[in-house]
Formats: structure tokens, sequence, C-alpha cells
């Protein structure tokens, strides 16, 4: 039991991330019915800007409190993310809005492979030790392990997907966004600017994803040019997963992706001594994805995409 425990742990962490990701997805196409394939690329950008501020930072202020340094690197990892995920937004997929839907695709593929590249030409594509911040010291309770910075992911998930539905729900920007979703024609006569709305959904997608890259990081230890492919794609699966265009189906998909992996993995490895279970742990997020596609195409939760006037 306190190996399944420990597996819930660490799948709860894990799919706190991924609901973080999905969450950029599933809001953009909610709203202009787009994949947005270069959404792990903004978290890499993320996560590789805040190693470089943590760096100049521990270099040119040593004074500076690790907790004061790490949210520092992580307003600069949104303000980055941010302005990238507008610059795609504006440059690569608004010209293509009214095109044919496999443009916008193979685009958002292309401009994936593109920023990979970029990253790669800023940052060489060597692995990175990103500096550790918080406490190492974890946290026991009945044979169960959980670091600082995990609860830290688990705390931030937390207050930022309360505050994104408070966003959505409650304030003039949210119902800018679900009148866009529904109809931006009528939207617009209604004096909303759908280009503005989207835009400010490309942004907070941004947000989001930077927050999901510092954490990773933080937990894992390392960057580097390719470290948002796999979590981008499993990001994917989890909207598709609890519904994409669905937010609380991106949070619930995200969730039990997270717990599907991680206890999945843990119980092959334990069968077999340890050998398996890491390499075997992302069949388990393509599965689910067969699966789904196969047996409910609209995911968990339902799709929630207004129908186009």
């Amino acid at each position: 039991m306190e190996i399944f425990f420990q597996q819930i742990v660490n799948g709860l962490v894990l799919g706190s991330m991924y609901a973080l990701v999905a969450l950029g997805y599933t809001m953009v196409y909610g709203i202009i019915n787009l994949i947005n394939f270069a959404h792990g690329e903004v978290l890499m950008f993320g996560a590789l800007t805040s190693w470089t501020v943590i760096g100049v930072l521990q270099e040119y202020a040593p004074w500076m409190p690790a907790a004061l340094i790490l949210l520092v690197a992580f307003i600069c990892a949104c303000v980055v993310a941010s302005i990238l995920n507008f610059s795609i937004e504006k440059i690569a997929y608004r010209p293509l809005r009214h095109a044919p839907k496999l443009a916008p695709l193979i685009t958002a593929i292309g401009m994936s492979i593109l920023l990979q590249t970029f990253a790669m030409i800023i940052w060489k594509p060597n692995h990175k030790a990103y500096p550790t911040l918080l406490p190492n010291a974890p946290f026991e309770f009945h044979g169960v392990v959980i670091t600082p910075t995990q609860i830290l992911i688990l705390v931030l998930t937390a207050i930022s997907l309360t505050l994104l539905m408070w966003l959505v729900n409650g304030t003039q920007l949210g119902r800018a966004m679900r009148a866009t979703a529904e109809n931006p024609r009528v939207a617009s006569l209604m004096g909303v600017k759908p280009d503005t709305v989207i835009s400010a959904t490309f942004i907070i997608g941004a947000i989001f994803a930077a927050l999901a890259g510092v954490m990773w990081a933080s937990n894992y230890g390392t960057v580097q040019h390719t470290m948002g492919f796999l979590p981008g794609l499993k990001a994917f699966t989890a909207a598709v997963f609890g519904g994409i265009g669905n937010l609380a189906g991106a949070v619930v998909g995200g969730v039990l992706l997270g717990l599907i992996e991680s206890i999945g993995s843990g119980y092959i490895g334990e069968l077999t001594g340890g050998v398996l279970g890491s390499h075997y742990s992302d069949i388990f997020a393509f599965v689910v994805l067969i699966i789904m596609l196969t047996l409910r195409p609209s995911g968990l939760l339902g799709e929630h995409v207004a129908d186009r006037a």
C-alpha cells in the first residue's frame, strides 16, 4: 500500500503539471478550434528563460533569497512565454484563421520544430542542471515521501486553476471569451474585439505553460531544448481525455493521466525489479489516447465547443 499511495502522490504532482499545459490547449481550441502544437515549446522557453535568469541573479545578486530569485525567474519566464505565444498567434495563426483546417495544423507543427531549433541555437543542445532553490529535505508521512517542490506544485496548480475559473466565469474578459467562442461575428457586433480576446487567451495559456515549465524543471532538475515536446504531447492527450474545449475536462484529464502514468509505471517497475517502470511510463498516455478516441471521442466530460454560425 505504501507504493500505491506514493504513486498517487507522484501522479497528482505530474497530473497537475499536465493540467496546467492542457488548459492552454483547451482554451485556444475552445475559442478558435485550433490545436496549438507549439504550446509545449512555450513551456520549454519558459523553463530555459527561468534557468538563465536564475544563473544571472545567482552570479550578480548572490544576496537575494532563493525564494525571491525563483519568483523573479518565474515572472521573467511568464513575460517571455507571453510575448512568444502572442507572436505565434499574430504571425503564424491569425493569417490562417479562415483557411482550411489542415493549414494551421501543419503550421503549428512547423512552429514547434522552429522553436526547438531557435532554443537549441540560443541555449545549446546539451542538458543543463536546474538550480535547486527550494529546501531538499522531503516530508514523510506513513512511508509516503513528498518534497517541498512537489507541495509547491500542488498548491500553485490549485491556486492557478481557481483563478482561471474565476477569470472565465466572473470577469468581463471571461464573458468576452465565452461570447467569442460562441460566435465571434455576433460578439464583435456587441462590442467585443475577437482579435484582442484571442490574443489574451494565448497570453493566459502561455502563463500557465511557463508556470508548468518552471515547476517541471524544479521537480526534475534539468532543462534542454526538447524538454517541452513530450509534456506538450501528453497535455494534449489529457485535454482530449477530459474533453478538449472544456476547462474542467482539461484539469480532470491531466490529473487522471498523471495518476494512470505514475501508478502504471510504478507497478510495472515493482514487478520487474525497477527495470521496466521508467522505460514504459510514456506508453500509458498514448494507450489512454487511443482508447479514448476509439470509445468516447468527445472525452470524459464531453467536448464543450460552441457551434459556429
